[in-house]
């Protein structure tokens, strides 16, 4: 199985602490979407398997007309092999679904009969004087009304919460994440504010106007997540993501799982067993290439070492772990013998441990599991 996942790189406003490519002018929409729809046509022959997973992420794909969104899924299925009530996701911001266009036209229903049945909210947090500083486009009233509106049409709606914001003291997160069980949604999906260089936030902790992100707190917010969520039936099937059984996403599963899935629009990543490619961030210049009937990617083949690397990586981060067995069948065994030996220092301290030969995180390694698989990549 395969999937496919459409880059849709408009944003009505830069948020301060973004790096994922974007435009802010949105005129050049409707051009966009047939060059999107263009680069499906031209690469239907990358995907033999049927694909399974379709997933709009940005950007605001939420900014697209119902009828842009249903030119690109009709494309999937013109020039694909799609499998029965496919997982189809859309990444939605707050405002644009309680906007008076939304109101007016019944967008929920438009969305589902296009096909999507399943939403990603970017609320973010509830409050806004998170909001603000992270310079949404929505505000706290809108984060509440639009999920009121779209647990009346969708049952599969996740939300995305951001922990260690500077300012956001552990009872203003308690009460985000109370905020969201309150509303009984099946998955929420948690990130740490991480501050990338290039952005607005970035430069505001630089001159002082923003203090620095709080590791420590931010860490300590993580564990009140995972306590909360826990406790009422979400499973931490992956660090940034809890769901309720039945509820798991689907599309970003098959990433975690090395499935092969193929990504369309600028900057989207594709990743075939052997090779990740990559498309070019810059949008006139993929618009041009993709009208000359050019593929404006790069393309990296994977060693036998990348690959093992980026399985343990995805591995740690998982509730299915890193099995000792596929890294002796698919890397042999001087990738087993590798792990197990950088591994002892980690099982020893408690931050991971083995069952039924499954090498895995304990709660307390969770937060630093990205660490630790670096420190267990294989360097030839």
């Amino acid at each position: 199985m395969s999937g496919i996942y459409i880059h849709i790189p408009f944003c009505k406003q830069a948020c301060h602490y973004c790096d994922f490519h974007f435009s802010t002018q949105l005129e050049k929409k409707e051009v966009m979407v047939n060059a999107i729809g263009k680069e499906l046509v031209m690469r239907k022959s990358e995907v033999e398997d049927e694909v399974e997973t379709i997933y709009f992420g940005g950007g605001t794909p939420s900014v697209l007309s119902i009828e842009e969104i249903q030119q690109l899924i009709q494309s999937v299925y013109d020039n694909y092999k799609v499998i029965d009530h496919p997982e189809i996701t859309l990444e939605a911001n707050p405002d644009d679904l309680v906007s008076s266009r939304a109101q007016s036209k019944d967008l929920f229903l438009d969305y589902k009969k296009s096909g999507i049945n399943r939403l990603s909210i970017g609320i973010q947090s509830f409050f806004d004087e998170d909001l603000k500083l992270m310079n949404r486009a929505h505000n706290a009233g809108e984060a509440e009304k639009c999920i009121q509106e779209a647990t009346k049409h969708f049952d599969n709606i996740t939300i995305d919460l951001i922990y260690g914001i500077p300012g956001m003291d552990n009872e203003r997160w308690k009460r985000n994440i109370q905020k969201a069980l309150d509303f009984g949604l099946p998955h929420i999906s948690s990130y740490a504010l991480t501050v990338e260089p290039r952005t607005a936030l970035k430069k505001f902790i630089k001159k002082g106007v923003v203090p620095d992100v709080d590791d420590e707190q931010a860490q300590e917010q993580f564990h009140i997540l995972v306590e909360m969520l826990e406790a009422q039936g979400f499973v931490n099937y992956e660090i940034s993501n809890f769901g309720k059984p039945g509820f798991f996403s689907k599309n970003n599963t098959a990433y975690w799982q090395g499935k092969h899935y193929l990504g369309v629009g600028p900057s989207a990543h594709s990743f075939d067993g052997k090779h990740r490619s990559w498309n070019i961030r810059n949008n006139p210049t993929y618009i041009k290439k993709i009208s000359e009937g050019v593929l404006p990617m790069e393309i990296e083949t994977l060693s036998k070492t990348d690959r093992y690397n980026e399985y343990v990586m995805t591995g740690l981060r998982t509730v299915w772990g890193v099995d000792l067995d596929k890294i002796a069948s698919d890397f042999g065994p001087n990738y087993l013998d590798y792990l197990n030996q950088q591994s002892k220092k980690y099982m020893e301290s408690h931050l991971l441990f083995l069952e039924e030969g499954k090498l895995l995180v304990t709660k307390q390694g969770k937060f630093l599991a990205d660490g630790i698989a670096s420190d267990l990549f294989f360097v030839d």
